[in-house]
C-alpha cells in the first residue's frame, strides 16, 4: 500500500517512526491552517501513542498590525490541546526582500530554541515544495536549490523535521473541515508583490488546470534532485579527502585545503567540492561570482590571492587555500608590557600568549610586526625578520597577527616558530594559542 493510501494520522507516525526517541518534539506554530492541522494531529496522537514531549513555538514578527492578536490565538489553540506554548518575539531586519528577513529571523528564533535530542517538526507540505521548485527555477538555481526543501536537516543543537511534504494542502483542508479547527488568515499571503504568493495564486492555478498532477510531478522532480544532489556530495566528499592533507600550520585552528589535488579536477568537480566544503562557512556565491576561485587559483605562484565571500574570505599561502572570517579579518589593537610573564596573556581579538621555561628577565613587551624588524640569532647574527619568516614559510596572513616578544626594544622571539620562540636564547619558549573560529570571531 502506498503512503497516499494510508490515512493522514498514521502516515504522519511512519515519517517521524525514526525520530521517536528524541526528547521533544517542537511544533512550529504560526496558527495557518499547515501548522493548526500538525499541532492538532500530533495532540490526537499522542493520547493513544508514546510520543516524545510535545512543545509548541509561535514566533510574533510585529510586521503586521493584526498580528498582534495571533499569539493570544495560538495561546488559546495550544491551551485546549494541552500542549505548552513558547511565544518568541523577534526583530525583522530591513533589506530588499521582507520575506527573506522575515525567515532569517524566525530560523535565527528556532535555532536558539531547540536543544540537543530535540526536534523542531513544521508543517511545510506538498504545495509549498512545488512552490519552492518553481521559485528556485526561477532564480536559476542548481542542483542543491532546485532538491527543494529537505525532510529533515541539523538546526542548532538539534534536527528540523518536514513531516508533512508528501500531503497535500487539500489533504489539510479536509482534516481542518472534519475536525472543526479554526486558524489564523494571515493577510499577507494574499498579496500578489511577493513571489511566492504571485506564483501559489496565479502561476500555479494554471499550471494545474493544464496538468492535473503538476504538483505531485514537481514533488517527484524535487526528490530525483536530491538523489542527485546526495551523489554530487558523496563524490565532494572523495575530492576533499584528496586535498585534507595535515599542514605544519594545523596549530592555527584555521579550515584548510591543499590547493594541487583540487587544481586537478575538472573546473566542475572543484566547483562542486568548494561549494560542499564552504556551505557551512558562508552563503555561497552565484555562478557569475566564481570567477573569483579561477584568479586565486591560477594566480602565481609569489601571490598572495584572496577571494571575497559574503561571510569571510579565502586566502591561499603555502600550497594551500585558507579560510578566514570574524576576527581573523579585523585590526588587532595595540598591545605593551606583559605585566606578569608567569601568567597567560590574553592578547584582545588574538588569543592567548604564554611562556615556560626560565622566564627571561623583564621589563618584557609584547608587539605585533610592523617591518624592518632584526632578530639576533647565536652563530647566525643579525637576521631581518621578513626573510626569517620566508624561510619559515609563515602564511601571509599570519605574519601581522603572530605575537613578538622584546626587550629593551630588541626582539627576543617569535611566538611557535621553531628556532624563533625562545629556545636559541635560553631555555623557555614562548606559545601563542590562537583564536579558533568558534570562539568569539563574529
Amino acid at each position: 500500500m502506498s503512503r497516499s493510501n494510508i490515512d493522514l494520522p498514521a502516515r504522519l507516525l511512519l515519517n517521524l517512526a525514526s525520530w521517536r526517541n528524541a526528547a521533544t518534539w517542537r511544533i512550529a506554530f504560526s496558527g495557518g491552517l499547515d501548522s493548526t492541522v500538525l499541532l492538532h494531529l500530533l495532540a490526537t496522537l499522542s493520547k493513544t501513542e508514546s510520543l516524545p514531549a510535545l512543545n509548541a513555538i509561535h514566533v510574533h514578527h510585529g510586521l503586521q498590525v493584526v498580528a498582534d492578536a495571533w499569539p493570544e490565538h495560538c495561546r488559546s489553540v495550544c491551551a485546549a490541546l494541552g500542549v505548552p506554548l513558547q511565544v518568541v518575539c523577534v526583530q525583522v531586519q530591513p533589506g530588499a526582500s521582507l520575506e527573506r528577513a522575515a525567515r532569517d529571523a524566525r530560523y535565527q528564533a528556532f535555532t536558539e530554541t531547540v536543544q540537543a535530542n530535540e526536534v523542531l517538526l513544521t508543517a511545510q507540505h506538498r504545495d509549498d515544495q512545488a512552490e519552492t521548485l518553481l521559485f528556485r527555477l526561477l532564480r536559476g538555481a542548481g542542483v542543491r536549490g532546485l532538491s527543494g526543501m529537505p525532510r529533515q536537516r541539523p538546526l542548532g543543537k538539534g534536527h528540523l523535521l518536514r513531516p508533512l511534504l508528501d500531503v497535500t494542502r487539500a489533504e489539510l483542508e479536509a482534516y481542518a473541515s472534519v475536525h472543526g479547527l479554526s486558524w489564523i488568515e494571515d493577510p499577507s499571503n494574499q498579496d500578489r508583490q511577493y513571489s511566492r504568493n504571485y506564483l501559489r495564486h496565479q502561476v500555479l492555478p494554471v499550471l494545474i488546470q493544464r496538468w492535473p498532477q503538476a504538483v505531485a510531478t514537481m514533488a517527484r522532480s524535487a526528490a530525483h534532485l536530491t538523489e542527485a544532489q546526495g551523489l554530487l556530495e558523496e563524490l565532494a566528499d572523495m575530492d576533499l579527502r584528496g586535498a585534507g592533507s595535515a599542514s605544519e600550520f594545523d596549530w592555527l585552528g584555521l579550515r584548510s585545503l591543499e590547493l594541487a589535488p583540487l587544481a586537478q579536477l575538472s573546473d566542475a568537480r572543484q566547483r562542486n567540492a568548494l561549494s560542499h566544503w564552504l556551505e557551512p562557512l558562508t552563503r555561497l556565491p552565484d555562478t557569475d561570482h566564481w570567477s573569483g576561485w579561477e584568479d586565486l587559483r591560477d594566480a602565481t605562484g609569489d601571490a598572495s590571492p584572496v577571494w571575497r565571500l559574503a561571510d569571510g574570505e579565502l586566502h591561499r599561502a603555502g600550497g594551500r587555500i585558507w579560510w578566514l572570517s570574524g576576527r581573523w579579518l579585523q585590526p588587532l589593537p595595540g598591545t605593551g608590557v606583559w605585566l606578569d610573564p608567569a601568567s597567560p596573556l590574553i592578547l584582545p581579538g588574538n588569543g592567548v600568549l604564554s611562556l615556560t621555561g626560565q622566564i627571561p628577565d623583564g621589563p618584557l613587551h609584547i608587539r605585533y610586526r610592523e617591518g624592518g624588524e632584526v632578530m639576533a640569532l647565536p652563530g647566525r647574527g643579525h637576521r631581518d625578520l621578513k626573510r626569517l619568516l620566508n624561510e619559515s614559510a609563515v602564511p601571509s596572513f599570519v605574519r601581522g597577527r603572530l605575537p613578538l616578544l622584546c626587550k629593551d626594544g630588541q626582539l627576543l622571539a617569535v611566538a611557535n616558530l621553531k628556532g624563533l620562540d625562545g629556545g636559541a636564547l635560553g631555555d623557555w619558549y614562548l606559545h601563542w594559542q590562537p583564536l579558533n573560529e568558534d570562539q568569539g570571531l563574529s
